[in-house]
């Protein structure tokens, strides 16, 4: 009797966890599964970017020993998240996420800003190369349609965040997961960096990951409500690594 009522349980978790697989790869969940796996594919350090060779300014803080363990790590990239890429980058995705498709104009226009607010010839060659890169990826893998194609030429060079939101458009993935996942391959690129640069166990990379992630909702919330007028990348003490990286004489990292 036992065991026949240990099979039925089994049964029936199963039927209910055929059901919910059912439900959200039809679009019954928060993010359907095709678009979910998109999503993790765009935002995996094994996509073949560059991401990995940059730190934005980390290894400087390092070698100056602003960063020196996993609190002060902890500390730089948190401080990162909320004073630039909340109020900046992430806001400028948002745009660039929303524009693609409706709006080419505005498209570029958010592709220029952001390249023109990069403070250093580093921080600019790098989204210019990321984003080359994932822009020639894009079209080897067939995501962009007759409009983007048509649009990609005007927007010589190319941003990360442009070509992300092109990406993501082709895979459709929604404007607020493709946020979501931009945010965590920004995060975790960070941590990874950090771990070689302190350096710093596994253990603790994931640690960091934990608390720091806990934040993307957030972050998301406000580079979503944000104003035109109220993005802001004003962050001296990153400009000023960035700038001496440029002349630090032995480096892991091209920025």
């Amino acid at each position: 009797m036992a065991a026949s009522s240990t099979t039925s349980s089994r049964a029936d978790c199963m039927e209910a966890d055929q059901a919910a697989d059912a439900a959200a790869a039809s679009g019954g969940g928060t993010l359907s599964m095709l678009p979910l796996v998109r999503l993790l594919q765009l935002a995996s350090p094994t996509l073949p970017i560059g991401a990995y060779s940059y730190s934005q300014g980390l290894e400087r803080a390092v070698e100056d020993r602003v960063v020196h363990d996993a609190a002060s790590a902890q500390g730089w990239i948190g401080d990162m998240l909320a004073l630039v890429v909340a109020r900046g980058e992430a806001a400028i995705v948002w745009r660039l996420l929303r524009a693609a498709g409706p709006d080419w104009s505005a498209f570029a226009h958010w592709n220029a800003w952001f390249r023109a607010s990069r403070e250093t010839a580093e921080l600019r060659a790098e989204t210019e190369q990321m984003g080359s890169s994932l822009a020639r990826l894009a079209l080897d893998l067939q995501l962009l349609d007759a409009p983007a194609r048509d649009a990609l030429p005007t927007l010589a060079p190319v941003t990360l965040p442009a070509a992300f939101a092109l990406a993501a458009r082709g895979f459709e993935v929604p404007a607020t997961s493709a946020l979501a996942g931009y945010a965590w391959a920004w995060l975790e690129n960070q941590v990874l960096a950090a771990m070689k640069l302190v350096p710093l166990g596994q253990v603790a990379g994931q640690r960091m990951l934990v608390a720091l992630g806990g934040v993307l909702p957030q972050l998301v919330a406000t580079a979503a409500v944000l104003a035109d007028d109220d993005i802001a990348t004003f962050a001296p003490g990153f400009a000023l690594a960035s700038a001496r990286h440029e002349i630090q004489y032995t480096r892991l990292f091209r920025s």
